[in-house]
């Protein structure tokens, strides 16, 4: 570890439970305060709780709906009202909705957009002066695995689509931002087994293909933890037998005669 963060700030969306409560342990672990933002009030001030009494470090819940531009303000006022700064963001707040497409209801489209691309761009919009002003920064991106399979996968092009929107975004970013002192950093995970995934037809009838949080886990960890003059641009971490490959690639294929 290269980098001691004991004492900076991060605001972690989508944390009350799967990847962003694991993600919220993992910044606690490494001394980082926390403001952790959620939709459903309850669980969120639980996991606070649980996160401060375990980890020894400040932790301000605060109830948010990432599709809401003012939830989105009131996260970022509340939190410079507590801790003075922004050092980090991790944008981790996701829905997930697996149909063909012409089956689809129209009004998933808006969910998507407005959670999975426009409430990690309109977030990122609204610390990144205060990181500019101050010359230091780290915003990592929970992005998709899926992105890295072309064509996007069946019943999710949708919410693939919008990742690899979101993915082009990050990558930009970096190269605007790098020389301002600020890290922009995509997670790419593979199928992992919390709720969100678990809900999944078929995607998830062979639990063998789910891996855990904890790669995620290691992965962000690194992300923050490396030298400050190094910038881990993207890390995939993808489970060993993704379903995401079946759709396109069958596992079982006929070679070619020599």
């Amino acid at each position: 570890m290269n980098q001691d963060l004991k004492g900076k700030v991060a605001i972690l969306t989508g944390a009350s439970r799967g990847i962003g409560k694991a993600l919220a342990c993992t910044a606690a672990g490494l001394g980082i305060n926390l403001t952790l933002a959620a939709r459903g009030e309850g669980p969120l001030k639980e996991t606070a709780d649980e996160i401060a009494k375990k980890y020894k470090v400040q932790v301000l819940p605060v109830s948010c709906d990432v599709t809401k531009l003012e939830d989105l303000e009131n996260l970022v006022n509340k939190t410079k009202e507590k801790y003075g700064k922004i050092d980090i963001l991790i944008n981790c707040a996701g829905v997930s909705s697996q149909f063909p497409f012409q089956l689809q209801p129209i009004e998933d489209f808006e969910r998507l957009a407005y959670t999975n691309y426009l409430g990690y761009v309109r977030l990122i919009r609204l610390v990144i002066n205060d990181m500019i002003e101050q010359k230091y920064g780290a915003i990592i991106n929970i992005v998709s695995g899926s992105t890295l399979v072309d064509p996007v996968p069946r019943n999710f092009i949708v919410y693939s689509s919008l990742k690899v929107g979101l993915r082009a975004f990050s990558k930009g970013l970096f190269w605007e931002l790098r020389d301002h002192g600020i890290k922009v950093t995509s997670i790419l995970p593979g199928v992992t087994d919390t709720d969100l995934t678990g809900k999944l037809k078929d995607i998830t009838n062979d639990t063998s293909r789910l891996m855990s949080t904890q790669a995620i886990e290691d992965a962000v960890k690194f992300a923050l933890t490396v030298p400050q003059n190094v910038c881990p641009l993207e890390i995939s971490v993808i489970n060993q037998q993704t379903p995401w490959t079946a759709p396109v690639i069958p596992f079982k294929q006929a070679h070619p005669g020599k």
